[in-house]
């Protein structure tokens, strides 16, 4: 019998090589030749798969944002809404060497987007889906805690900002932005907005 191929899990093994060499390399050194060695394939067979190296790389790239959503999507509810929500924090978070990974090789995409229209499109989706998960997030704060002084727009801007800043700052510099720093900015960013914060 003819062997049985699952193309969507072959096309996942080949974004994966694509992350495995920019950790490597960075982008510079992703081409369909390195791609290709690096997923175990030849370089028609990788062409099969993707047309050109711009559909590689946008397949990687919203691979990184699948992932990042089945894991928000899989976690459990908490019975407390403010515990929900700093899970949910949490894990869009580089907190540990797989999620590091991700944080990595998805600023270097949002770098190329600058000059590729296909990642830019998928950089600017992706944006707009992290920024209605913040709304989300501070509306499910402001309802529980009852906090009608909070303006949505701008703490969403606010939740955004910080859980965009902290990711680039593990990736740059992760001997400061440690996993315990992270873990303490957002706790302390949450309590405010619920109104739990000492002072």
């Amino acid at each position: 019998m003819p062997k049985v191929v699952d193309h969507q899990a072959r096309r996942a093994a080949v974004a994966e090589a694509v992350w495995r060499l920019i950790l490597k390399r960075g982008l510079e050194g992703v081409s369909v030749r390195t791609v290709a060695r690096e997923a175990g394939l030849s370089s028609g067979a990788l062409r099969h798969y993707f047309a050109t190296q711009s559909d590689v790389l946008t397949f990687a790239m919203q691979l990184v944002i699948d992932r990042v959503r089945t894991r928000i999507q899989a976690l459990e509810p908490r019975p407390d809404p403010n515990a929900t929500v700093l899970r949910t924090v949490e894990e869009l978070l580089p907190l540990d060497a797989d999620r590091r990974a991700e944080a990595e090789v998805w600023l270097a995409f949002t770098a190329r987007a600058q000059t590729d229209p296909a990642l830019r499109a998928l950089r600017d989706t992706s944006y707009e889906l992290l920024q209605d998960l913040c709304r989300r997030l501070v509306d499910v704060l402001r309802e529980h805690n009852r906090r009608t002084d909070l303006d949505l727009r701008v703490e969403t801007e606010r939740l955004y900002a910080l859980i965009d800043g902290l990711v680039v700052h593990c990736v740059i510099r992760p001997d400061r932005a440690t996993r315990s720093l992270m873990l303490d900015v957002i706790a302390r960013h949450l309590s405010e907005l619920t109104g739990s914060q000492k002072h």
